[in-house]
């Protein structure tokens, strides 16, 4: 069975940036709707046993009748549990170690990349992601997607690592149209700590 990820945090806790309503939106009915209909979809096919990047990553061993299903499901249900992993109400401001370094390699400061994230995630049209990924040698991606699709449904080779969602529901409650606003003030709850960890677990599994 493919479970939520458990909240660290009540639904208040990242005010004034995300309010409780769209907390208890957002997390509790369609991260939860997500869920529930993977859960169904992945059950009636037969693969409820395989990790949700493998059904991802590889469609064709799903039957056919199913596979869209589990590609929306399970692309909403992998990506708000990314999202709602890495966010908290004593986020750390910056990553350190091997992940600071990588981003100042690439793209010259941590500001740099915030700036090209918040670019992709403005730029995604209608409903959709920007992503930070890496590869299995460390290196890092950004990149943005439509939808529920990500980087490992893509076929990219690519593991996400920090993601943005651009879905109105994420933030029409509180920002209406403003999805800049919202973006500028994600970066108030993102924990670069989480970020960091899900990086180290990939260059020292």
């Amino acid at each position: 069975m493919y479970e939520q990820i458990k909240l660290s945090y009540a639904f208040d806790a990242l005010e004034p940036h995300i309010d409780t309503l769209t907390m208890e939106t957002h997390y509790g009915k369609h991260h939860a709707t997500y869920t529930k209909n993977l859960n169904e979809a992945a059950e009636k096919a037969g693969v409820a046993d395989q990790p949700i990047e493998k059904l991802l990553e590889k469609p064709e061993q799903i039957p056919e009748e199913f596979r869209t299903a589990i590609r929306n499901n399970g692309g909403g249900f992998y990506n708000h549990n990314l999202y709602f992993e890495t966010l908290s109400p004593n986020a750390a401001a910056a990553p350190e170690g091997k992940l600071l370094d990588k981003i100042n390699a690439t793209f010259d400061s941590l500001d740099d990349l915030k700036a090209e994230l918040t670019k992709l995630a403005m730029g995604q049209f209608g409903s959709g992601w920007a992503w930070l990924s890496a590869d299995w040698a460390g290196n890092l991606v950004i990149s943005q997607s439509a939808n529920q699709d990500n980087p490992i449904s893509l076929g990219t080779e690519l593991t996400p690592i920090l993601t943005i969602d651009v879905w109105e529901h994420a933030y029409y409650l509180k920002y209406k149209n403003l999805r800049g606003d919202y973006v500028k003030a994600l970066w108030n709850v993102i924990d670069w700590k989480k970020v960091e960890e899900r990086y180290d677990a990939i260059v020292d599994p």
